[in-house]
């Protein structure tokens, strides 16, 4: 659980908006469980701008070839100094901090056809592979795993970002197509590294569940989608990714829907003007629900100081919180043209439920408990408002119940249009 700048600054973000967000996130939802801070992509390109990325960027390296941060955004890595000033601050804050990666080596240092530190003599165009390149930013070349020193190479960036004091590394196109070699070769390199170096691996067009044996193996979470934008057509898609991949959410591995795009977005993001999101309040309590019920880390992308109250007020809410931090069995159980039900356990006896409503309409739905693993005499809460949910015992089929077996207990809800709800009961009350 954390905050990533791309939803908001994109390729641009200063160390100034970083610390600002950090300071946030520190005062208002680490009490929450949010406790990461992610610097996105293009963190080395001096000429960095919004919606796109630049050819032949003149990104700030090292002398082996390593990505260093442009000091005119992050003052504090002047002087070599790196990430590991701004990492400091961070950890003073009580967060972790994170960076986002790319797969491969700077073209740049083939460029300079650098030497690879650890490489025994090898040089960056020696390891280079020009053939498996990433298809949306020019940056970087692949690497020849056939060369020992291309691990040597990774090996040398991650004892880099270790001694910065880096916590969380994002790495990108490592899933489309699906890179076996670079994840695990990438996960060598941070066990050689000393530090314990979460990885999360993007982006995830196209994931197939065959990999689930190799990403636990290598990763601690795993993008299941492409970028997600505040628009609902992206975070319907995913209603189908989770109810694949949710049922194999745990301690060996987190499938990951992607961020949040929740709050003052776009301030120089790739896709649109500064805004913020276009998600309806139905809509951002569906996403939240879905993330939440499907147990998928959580990472807001918007720009936590100038986001609305009411957004915040979402992100910290300990009820639906509870369920993201401790359920399981988490599932989809009824998918059925507009309605959709998933179903969890919590570590106390308590039952979850979420029932979303992707039509555009209204939909007024009698569901049975039995449906939802729900016991038939508990109390049943909505809650996000907290509220008790009207149910009432069914002797005989009626209209009012449809479909709701005689014997057991109709929950009747209201769901609004691309709305959801999330309902909690405990045996006895």
């Amino acid at each position: 659980m954390g905050w990533n700048s791309w939803d908001c600054y994109g390729t641009t973000v200063t160390e100034a908006e970083v610390l600002a967000n950090a300071e946030f996130l520190a005062e208002h939802l680490l009490p929450s469980g949010w406790d990461t801070v992610v610097v996105d992509i293009d963190w080395s390109d001096p000429t960095a701008r919004s919606h796109g990325y630049n050819p032949s960027a003149p990104l700030e390296l090292d002398g082996h070839g390593r990505l260093q941060p442009d000091p005119g955004r992050f003052p504090s890595a002047a002087g070599g100094a790196g990430f590991g000033p701004l990492a400091a601050r961070v950890h003073a804050l009580g967060l972790r901090f994170g960076i986002h990666t790319m797969r491969g080596i700077p073209r740049l240092a083939v460029e300079r056809d650098t030497p690879v530190l650890g490489g025994r003599g090898a040089t960056a165009s020696e390891v280079a592979d020009a053939t498996n390149v990433c298809e949306w930013n020019p940056d970087m070349l692949g690497l020849d795993h056939i060369h020992p020193a291309a691990q040597a190479y990774y090996d040398s960036t991650l004892e880099l970002y270790a001694g910065w004091g880096v916590d969380f590394v994002k790495a990108d196109d490592m899933l489309w197509p699906y890179q076996a070699a670079d994840i695990e070769a990438y996960a060598r390199a941070i066990e050689r590294s000393g530090r314990a170096i979460e990885l999360s691996l993007s982006p995830g067009r196209d994931l197939s569940l065959t990999r689930l044996d190799h990403l636990r193996e290598h990763a601690t979470m795993w993008r299941i989608c492409d970028d997600l934008w505040d628009r609902w057509e992206d975070v319907e898609a995913n209603f189908a990714r989770f109810a694949r991949w949710a049922p194999f959410a745990g301690e060996q591995g987190w499938p990951d829907g992607d961020m949040l795009p929740l709050g003052r977005i776009g301030l120089r993001a790739e896709r649109g003007e500064p805004r913020d999101d276009r998600l309806t309040p139905a809509e951002r309590i569906s996403l939240l629900t879905l993330w939440v019920v499907a147990r998928s880390p959580l990472m807001v992308g918007g720009d936590l100081p100038s986001s609305d109250p009411a957004t915040i007020a979402l992100l910290t809410h300990p009820d639906v919180l509870a369920v993201h931090a401790a359920s399981t069995g988490n599932r989809e159980v009824f998918r059925e043209g507009p309605l959709v039900l998933w179903a969890a356990q919590g570590p106390a006896g308590e039952r979850y439920a979420a029932a979303f409503n992707l039509d555009t309409e209204p939909l007024a739905v009698a569901l049975d408990a039995a449906d939802l693993d729900l016991p038939l005499d508990a109390e049943v809460r909505e809650l996000w408002t907290g509220d008790p949910v009207r149910t009432s015992r069914v002797d005989v089929q009626s209209d009012a119940a449809r479909g709701v077996a005689p014997g057991s207990t109709a929950l009747h809800l209201l769901l609004e249009p691309h709305g959801a709800v999330l309902l909690r009961s405990v045996p006895g009350r």
